[in-house]
This record gives C-alpha cells, structure tokens and sequence, in this order.
C-alpha cells in the first residue's frame, strides 16, 4: 500500500507544499502504522474492561452486603467528579511508583508499563458510568421478572448473570453506545504518559516536520473514522437484541 500512494503525495508536496510526510517517508509510515495499531489496542481494551466494571459494579451496588455499597458508591463519587486526565497523572506517577520494577539485566523496568496504565485508568474511568448506566438498566426490569427467576430456583447472582443482566444490557445499551464514543474521544489523553498513541505519534512527526495543518487532518478523519464505525456497530446491535417492552 506504501509504495502504491507514496508517489502521489510526494508529488503532492513538491507541487501544493501540502506535506503528508507519513505517506511518502518509510519511516514516518511505519511509526504511523504503529500508532493506529498501539490506538485500537488501547481503545478496545479500555472499552472491553470499563463494560466489565459497570457490569461487576451494577451487581455490587444491589448487594446485600453495605460495606461493598459503601465501597461501590466512593468508587463512582471518585471517578465521576474527578478529571480523567488527573485520575491518568495520579495512576501514572503515583501508583506507578508504589508498584514494583523488574531487574532487566542491569536496568529496571516498572511492571506496569504507559500503556498499562493507561487501559487501567481509563477503564475505570469510564466503568464509574457504566456501573450507572447498567443500575438504571436493571432498575428498567419488572420486580416480577425477578420474582419469577427466584420462584425457579435461581440464586440472586445466577438471576443477575441468566435473567436480570440480559435485559438490563439491552435497555442500556443508547446510554452505553454514549459513554464508550466518549472513552473513545477521552483515549487521547493517554498523550500526557508517553503512550506512542497516534495523538502522540503524529505529535512527534509535525515536530520533526513542520506540518501541523496535514497531521491535524489526518487525526482528525482518523477519530471521525473510529467514532463513526462504534456508533454505527453499536447501532446494529441494539436494533439485533431489540425485545418489544425492553427499550
């Protein structure tokens, strides 16, 4: 594919000054191609575990147990009112400090690396909503149907996991498609700890290379992309699991 249109925007500088460096250089293309990669692993582990922790969170707010309410309830006041760039800044640099370094023969390396640390906190960042988005989606399914899966002998977790939790996810998922096109917006921020992130990337390429305009383009049609591709899958798979009477 590089050799296919590297000869089209390197006419493209010489002739308009429109400088698409990443299209013609091979190295530019290749740091390029790893920040797209580096991006959809970010995102699509940030959106695979905060859809874990509203799910593990829905269940934990209902608990019986107060201590792990208690517990639930900080951990949303706490994600939810504080910055998501903060809440990546104090993983960053003050937990990462607190966790331990492997010997790499000479050097240290901390266990956790940007990138990890990254997925963790957006993650939890954006499961602080979800833990709301999938309680108001529980709360949507009738007590009766509740009373029907205890009358068949259902434990109250098995209920949640067989019963509750398929109609619950269904009615939540217009609020949920929200919440994870704005994670997929807030996955930038992962610029602020070196993540090599295509935010990061092409930072460093128009630093190199003087062209801001062209890189801030190519970002821009690059998260419109990635925006309009969620929005339209989680489209379709809301009209698939649509039931009459759950949203």
């Amino acid at each position: 594919m590089f050799d296919l249109i590297s000869g089209f925007f390197r006419d493209l500088y010489e002739t308009t000054g429109w400088n698409f460096v990443i299209f013609y250089e091979q190295y530019e293309w290749d740091r390029f191609v790893d920040a797209i990669w580096v991006s959809l692993y970010l995102i699509v582990a940030a959106l695979f575990f905060s859809v874990v922790v509203g799910i593990i969170g829905a269940w934990a707010q209902g608990s019986p147990i107060r201590a792990l309410r208690l517990l639930m309830a900080g951990y949303i006041q706490f994600f939810r009112n504080t910055p998501p760039y903060v809440q990546l800044l104090f993983f960053f640099f003050v937990l990462g400090n607190l966790t331990p370094k492997v010997d790499m023969g000479g050097y240290y390396e901390p266990m956790i690396s940007s990138f990890g640390w990254a997925v963790i906190s957006l993650s939890f960042f954006a499961g602080a909503f979800n833990v709301e988005i999938f309680r108001a989606g529980i709360e949507a399914v009738p007590h009766s149907t509740r009373e029907a899966a205890e009358a068949l002998g259902y434990t109250r977790l098995q209920a949640y996991i067989h019963v509750i939790l398929p109609l619950a996810f269904r009615v939540s998922l217009p609020a949920l498609n929200n919440n994870l096109v704005n994670l997929v917006k807030t996955s930038t921020q992962a610029f602020a700890i070196a993540v090599p992130e295509m935010l990061y990337t092409l930072a460093q390429v128009w630093s190199d290379n003087s062209n801001v305009p062209e890189m801030m383009i190519i970002l821009f049609i690059f998260y419109v992309g990635l925006v309009a591709i969620l929005v339209f899958g989680m489209h379709k798979w809301e009209k698939n699991m649509r039931i009459p009477g759950y949203g």
